[in-house]
């Protein structure tokens, strides 16, 4: 068999988890992860995700959130800055933003973006760079306290932490450019065009069950170091699972929930609660 036949995704995997990275897809730096490190532990983020520029992907994102912006904002959707719900999200946000930069040192170049969209839907999400929006219907038919406003930011700004998109695209690449992949990563030429030129939709984009429990976990602490009680991650998914009874809502649709979910969040309070209970208390938006 030709090695470049034999060169599948899981090859590649192996061999960037045990070959130095060329300095041009040496981008950020890895989780702290030490034991003496108080908080969650959710291990090293994937190696897949050094295969596509962060820079490309941020500002493909930053277009498609401008773009969503106009067209809510066309349909007279889109919450003003005086809108009592987007005071309060962004109140919330700054209270978060100041503990992300230790999960991805990228973060501190970010422009972040709260906005609200007014919509039905029980949806969230925040972009690649810091763009977060929420839909005035996970808000208003969850009746959503603060501290469970702020687990589903939490959760949401970290899947753009851990850039699980950035992980996706980089795992597509590896699947798609197949037996090429090694001599363009020893030299890249046309790889990161390759990658971002595929056109990916990022609010379509779903992600792993290990995503979700990762989501999970750094939303969980970025809360309670904000001073928002990471309990609210019990109370909210319990919410989520009864809403779930008819038909499954879009966030929903790519957030696995159940008994194991919330199972996952209790096993990890006594990691948080103590930072929690010293963190300055989160007044009410």
């Amino acid at each position: 068999m030709k090695i470049a036949q034999a060169f599948t995704p899981a090859l590649l995997a192996a061999w960037l988890a045990l070959t130095p990275m060329p300095a041009a897809l040496a981008q950020g730096q890895d989780t702290p992860t030490a034991p003496q490190r108080e908080g969650v532990d959710v291990g090293r983020s994937s190696v897949l995700a050094k295969l596509v520029p962060a820079e490309e992907i941020e500002a493909s994102a930053a277009k498609q959130y401008s773009d969503m912006l106009r067209q809510a904002a066309s349909q007279n959707a889109l919450g003003g800055p005086d809108h009592p719900q987007v005071k309060r999200l962004r109140h919330i946000a700054q209270r978060l933003i100041p503990y992300v930069n230790q999960w991805n040192p990228r973060a501190k170049t970010w422009k972040w973006e709260v906005n609200l969209i007014g919509s039905k839907q029980l949806n969230a999400f925040c972009m690649p760079g810091g763009k977060i929006a929420f839909y005035t219907g996970i808000l208003e038919q969850l009746q959503l306290t603060d501290d469970e406003v702020a687990q589903i930011m939490g959760h949401e700004i970290a899947h753009a932490l851990r850039e699980h998109a950035r992980a996706r695209m980089g795992k597509s690449a590896a699947t798609n450019i197949g037996a090429g992949v090694l001599s363009q990563l020893l030299g890249l030429g046309d790889l990161g065009r390759t990658v971002t030129n595929y056109g990916v939709q990022l609010l379509n984009l779903t992600f792993s069950r290990s995503d979700e429990t990762e989501a999970d976990l750094v939303g969980l602490e970025l809360a309670a170091r904000a001073g928002y009680d990471p309990r609210a991650g019990v109370t909210l998914w319990q919410k989520m699972s009864a809403a779930n009874k008819g038909a499954p809502p879009q966030w929903l649709s790519t957030h696995p929930a159940g008994n194991t979910r919330i199972a996952d969040i209790e096993r990890n309070l006594p990691l948080v609660l103590p930072i929690y209970e010293r963190a300055q208390r989160a007044p009410k938006a």
